[in-house]
């Protein structure tokens, strides 16, 4: 098999892991027959998806060192295991009417599953794609976004022909399947992996940057760069989170859109979602992740402002999916920034540590929302709040930059 060949099922791979794991934002699908078969209260069956999201984010940080020591095959079964474990628990949880098991089986489990998963084929790809990291990553997370428009009209599907517990055990055997079989393809490089090419990039001067540092994800905790990328992702998914959670309201309040025709923008947002994944991350490559970081949040705190004054519905629609564009990049680019910024050789344990940032927001952003608008009376109140929380990562995003040349001037000098 030649090298490019290797790499790009490699990719392919990643994406297969990523769709299965992704198929987690479909879950408002599952809101509505659990709560008319079961009895359960909304707020009951909101709190599987946001237990799911913090033990994303706490497996991701905690088992990072594994991963790497493991490996990313293993790693990849470990994922599909407790993934698929976690559906059919979750499938006997609702033949049992149980919600503590379903929470285990939903929340705990598959969650834990979803965050080995979402880690192990990143981590490799960066690896593996050297000379085009943004692109690489771009292309594992977008699946991860791409997997939600899947799985939703399957899942729909599922519960009108075989019922509410069946559709958790035949997702189960669907996604074990894909997992499995992408497991057994993740690999990672071997040692010197494009050496002689990035060499004689090198000596035309178009080879990428040399990684800013080598550090293990103890070293990494203790620098200031860390800590303003930690910042930087905690803002920008807890303001996308926000406008996801109250798109379609907000839309029908500013501009005016019909009930059907905001939710047609939820169903497109999700489309922008997974193109600004690929799109950001592959231009990251060409800017560089320090600008690519700089110009979401300037995009956004204009969105933002406009938002609140713009009763068009198109140009509002637009200003959304711009917004959500930049939501989707910050996830698909974070890798390789941390890439650049700390080496490679750890990249799992620190990617991890980081996306405790998601799962931070994931139970800030939505709150944050709601008790504006329930304080303000209106989510042009809650939209400014944003602005005010974008601003900071805007400085957070220069600041890194400052620190990056320092580092790199005391390296040279």
């Amino acid at each position: 098999m030649s090298k490019t060949h290797n790499r790009w099922s490699i990719a392919a791979a990643a994406v297969g892991v990523h769709i299965s794991i992704g198929s987690i934002y479909a879950y408002s699908v599952f809101s509505r027959p659990l709560n008319d078969a079961l009895g359960w209260d909304p707020t009951d069956t909101a709190w599987a998806f946001s237990i799911a999201i913090v033990f994303l984010g706490l497996s991701a940080s905690f088992l990072g060192p594994t991963v790497e020591r493991i490996g990313p095959r293993r790693s990849a079964f470990l994922s599909a295991s407790l993934f698929v474990a976690g559906l059919i628990v979750s499938g006997l949880a609702v033949k049992a009417q149980s919600l503590p098991l379903f929470y285990l089986g939903f929340g705990v489990i598959a969650g834990t599953g979803i965050g080995i998963g979402y880690i192990c084929p990143v981590s490799t790809l960066v690896k593996w794609f050297p000379d085009r990291r943004g692109l690489a990553t771009g292309l594992a997370i977008m699946g991860f976004g791409f997997g939600a428009l899947i799985a939703g009209s399957l899942i729909q599907f599922l519960i009108t022909q075989t019922g509410l517990a069946p559709t958790f055990f035949i997702l189960a055997a669907i996604y074990g399947c894909v997992m499995v079989f992408s497991a057994r393809t993740l690999e990672p490089p071997p040692a010197g992996w494009m050496q002689e090419e990035l060499s004689a990039k090198a000596a035309n001067g178009k080879a990428p940057k040399a990684d800013l540092a080598d550090l293990d994800s103890f070293a990494a905790l203790k620098t200031l760069r860390f800590y303003l990328l930690w910042l930087m992702l905690f803002i920008n998914v807890t303001c996308g989170i926000a406008v996801i959670s109250v798109a379609s309201p907000m839309a029908q309040e500013i501009a005016g859109l019909s009930a059907a025709a905001a939710a047609t923008m939820v169903g497109l947002m999700g489309l922008f979602n997974g193109i600004g994944r690929l799109g950001w991350a592959s231009l990251s490559d060409h800017l560089g992740r320090p600008l690519t970081y700089t110009a979401f949040f300037g995009i956004q705190i204009l969105a933002f402002l406009l938002l609140p004054h713009i009763t068009h519905a198109l140009i509002f629609q637009l200003l959304v999916f711009l917004i959500l564009t930049c939501y989707g990049g910050g996830f698909a680019s974070i890798p390789a920034y941390i890439g650049d910024l700390f080496g490679t050789r750890r990249l799992a344990s620190i990617h991890g540590n980081i996306l405790t940032a998601w799962a931070a927001a994931g139970l800030a952003g939505p709150l944050i929302a709601a008790k504006v608008r329930e304080t303000t009376g209106s989510y042009s109140g809650m939209l400014i709040v944003f602005v005010g929380m974008l601003i900071v990562a805007l400085i957070a995003s220069i600041a890194i930059q400052f620190n990056i040349h320092k580092i790199r001037k005391q390296t040279h000098s």
